[in-house]
């Protein structure tokens, strides 16, 4: 049987540490049982972290620089 490997991008990742940190802000608002919103905390910082990682190791290239600023609002030149 042939195994399907699956990978997580790093946009993946920071959409679920998103969801995981606003889960922890609206389960605190609620007040909710103390023990959910601190395992939510450690796992949302532990996500956080592997995310973090996960951003900087990307294979991501591009032909841009910082001279090339914001493609949608080009800086005009005096």
């Amino acid at each position: 049987m042939k195994r399907i490997k699956l990978k997580v991008s790093a946009m993946q990742c920071l959409g679920i540490t998103t969801l995981i940190l606003i889960t922890v802000v609206f389960f605190a608002a609620l007040n909710i049982a103390f023990t959910w919103v601190f395992y939510l905390i450690v796992i949302g910082q532990g996500s956080l972290i592997f995310t973090v990682f996960k951003v900087l190791k990307d294979d991501y290239i591009t032909a841009k620089t910082f001279e090339d600023f914001y493609e949608d609002k080009p800086i005009a030149k005096a």
